[in-house]
């Protein structure tokens, strides 16, 4: 739910002014109005958006996805030819995608990658080797790490930046809602290589009709569109969803390409779907679709609500798929490298009779 939130003054009156942002309040006193303007004065415009850093990723440091979507490897020889536009700094998504056109080239991502973040995700470095660390996101629960979900990344694709921490636990937020948004009037950074994609968390500065202000990763700050983003209040969590609000946002995917490991609007695969969509409600939920099994509470097939998770296993037990209940028998989920995300009826899609439970978060 959006909410109508004035800027802290915790971030202080230098930085709004200095970024062109609304004012504080229309309500000051002379003696205010003096003592802002010696402020002012006084304040480098954008000082408070550098960021605080040694410009080194070291084992044991928070650090912050510098990139559109940050992918997370096996290890760092795990990437091929066709991989190389998800290595760099900025990456080209589209144009990675366009290399896995093929449903074989695609497929070959299986057991090479583990998982991605997006932009702005907080990780903590577990280890280095020359370019590249060892992170875990920090957002993605998983029994693999207590600390989130573990792979290697290119250290180029991180910030450490403790002054955009201090403002993530400070100041409201701002969730990107749409699929993609754009970073407009980017000031006080070189730093500009990242389109924010669905369910990225950006600290809100300031906010007016049309647009919102938000801090970046690697310094400096950007507008919004306000359509394209909701605001909560620090602390503030996210309506309850219903099942229906579930399934609306699940179904604006509808379409899109399958990508292992995904959990951006440039691709997800089965439980990157799942997660995804309940994150973006502000329920988390595990990672990977055998901890998913394992969440919320068992209910029966006869009695199915919108919003509840369909769990698949092989003859030995091990959950391999999930989808999404979305009403009249029928789920909406990314099932494999050779399809999009798609509606379906369950019963008919279970050919193999691999059906073991259904699970209700809400």
């Amino acid at each position: 739910m959006r909410t109508k939130i004035a800027v802290s003054a915790a971030l202080g009156l230098g930085l709004v002014f200095g970024a062109s942002a609304p004012a504080l309040s229309e309500n000051l006193t002379s003696a205010d109005e003096e003592s802002a303007t010696d402020l002012e004065a006084a304040v480098v415009p954008g000082q408070e958006l550098e960021p605080i850093t040694d410009g080194k990723i070291e084992k044991g440091e928070t650090a912050y996805v510098d990139v559109t979507v940050a992918t997370l490897w096996t290890d760092s020889k795990a990437p091929r030819k066709a991989d190389k536009p998800a290595l760099g700094h900025p990456v080209d998504l589209d144009k990675w995608n366009k290399n896995l056109k093929s449903t074989d080239v695609r497929r070959g991502l299986t057991g090479k990658v583990e998982t991605q973040a997006v932009y702005g995700s907080q990780v903590t470095v577990l280890k280095t080797k020359g370019k590249w660390a060892y992170v875990s996101v920090k957002d993605q629960s998983t029994p693999k790490n207590d600390r989130g979900y573990p792979g290697w990344v290119p250290t180029k694709q991180l910030v450490e930046n403790d002054r955009f921490g201090q403002l993530k636990d400070d100041q409201p937020r701002a969730v990107v809602t749409a699929k993609k948004a754009d970073l407009e009037g980017i000031e006080f950074t070189k730093d500009t290589g990242a389109d924010p994609s669905f369910n990225v968390e950006l600290p809100l500065i300031a906010q007016d009709v049309d647009d919102v202000r938000v801090a970046l990763p690697g310094g400096g700050a950007a507008w919004m569109d306000i359509d394209d983003v909701a605001v909560y209040d620090n602390g503030e969590k996210a309506e309850k969803p219903s099942g229906d609000d579930l399934v609306k946002t699940a179904k604006q995917f509808d379409g899109l390409r399958y990508l292992w490991a995904g959990v951006s609007a440039y691709g997800f695969d089965c439980s990157g779907f799942t997660y995804s969509i309940y994150r973006a409600h502000g329920i988390d939920i595990p990672r990977d679709s055998g901890e998913q099994a394992k969440a919320g509470k068992k209910v029966s097939s006869d009695d199915l609500k919108p919003g509840d998770l369909l769990f698949f296993s092989t003859s030995s037990g091990t959950v391999h798929h999930v989808g999404m209940y979305i009403g009249d028998g029928k789920m909406i989920h990314s099932p494999n490298a050779s399809k999009d995300v798609y509606v379906t009826d369950w019963k008919s899609w279970d050919t193999g009779n691999e059906f073991s439970g259904a699970r209700r978060i809400l």
